[in-house]
């Protein structure tokens, strides 16, 4: 049955992990408020990133690890939409595919989890502080370099439970995943992106739907959030000119007030020793352009270089 006809339950698919379930049953509430009548169901698939967990993200496959498996079942007519976290989502979809929706953004912005420290800054010296991410990883040695930055994969229960029974003294984690699942109580600082700028997209739900799918498109265009679409655009488009995915360090934050955008973008070595930063502003109906001019400025910067002996 196609989806949305009144006969038929929509299905959206979705990760396992309690964190994505939390976000596809977000999903799923705010379209049964909006129409009245609808059935949804959820499809939990397992993706390759859910299946190898001890090895660095960097290692293991680079774009798409969480986000193929699901991909393909939509392609195939198994489910009706995917929700994805959407840093994880590739910047070029597969063919057949579209966003139908980008949801509000939660605060993008790391946060913290320690056993004392209240910032980075009070964290002592050769501090060993845990994340699975490189982007990460690069600017805590940029600002710290005495730091012992310890690899760590899992859903956010498994890390924190990793945390507790190390002798870590601090933890990076996304603020968006730990406000979703209740857990701000273990927010010990809200790091700002002066200090630590996010991951592309990072606190932004995407809605993928076949781009054929006029009736499951109606129905999702209720969660559109044009300020959140627009940023993430820019960002996305940013990450795109460099060529970029989980396996480099880089970040990127858009802003929208009224009709101006402003992105702050930055690529970084592993070690952290070199950190190409700017910023660019403009209007916000020329977000992708403005991603894209800001990616050729870092490349021009040295960010080229950078990326070039990462990637040898």
């Amino acid at each position: 049955m196609a989806a949305g006809t009144s006969d038929a339950t929509l299905r959206i698919g979705t990760r396992g992990s309690p964190l994505a379930l939390g976000q596809a049953e977000w999903v799923r509430d705010r379209l049964v408020e909006a129409h009245a009548g609808l059935e949804v169901a959820l499809v939990a698939i397992r993706t390759k990133g859910d299946r190898i967990l001890d090895a660095p993200l960097s290692r293991i496959g680079g774009k798409g690890l969480f986000t193929r498996e699901i991909e393909r079942a939509l392609l195939e007519g198994d489910i009706d939409l995917a929700v994805h976290s959407l840093k994880d989502l590739p910047t070029a979809l597969p063919e057949g595919l579209t966003l139908g929706a980008v949801c509000e953004r939660e605060d993008p912005r790391d946060a913290l989890v320690s056993k004392g420290a209240d910032s980075l800054a009070a964290l002592p010296h050769g501090a060993a502080v845990a994340t699975g991410s490189l982007r990460r990883r690069a600017q805590l040695l940029h600002a710290r370099p005495d730091l012992r930055v310890i690899d760590v994969r899992g859903n956010v229960g498994t890390r924190l439970g990793r945390f507790d029974a190390s002798d870590w003294h601090a933890m990076v984690m996304a603020r968006a995943g730990l406000a979703r699942l209740g857990l701000l109580d273990r927010v010990a600082c809200v790091i700002g992106q002066e200090e630590l700028l996010p991951a592309v997209s990072q606190g932004a739900l995407g809605v993928e739907i076949r781009a054929e799918d006029a009736a499951t498109a109606r129905l999702v265009a209720v969660l559109d959030h044009s300020p959140t679409r627009l940023a993430t655009q820019a960002e996305r488009s940013f990450l795109r000119g460099l060529g970029g995915g989980c396996q480099v360090p880089v970040a990127a934050l858009a802003t929208v007030e009224g009709k101006r955008l402003r992105l702050d973008g930055l690529v970084a070595s592993l070690d952290g020793e070199k950190l190409v930063r700017q910023e660019i502003e403009g209007g916000a109906g020329d977000a992708e352009a403005l991603g894209a001019e800001l990616s050729e400025r870092l490349l021009e910067a040295g960010a080229g270089s950078i990326l070039e002996a990462i990637r040898i």
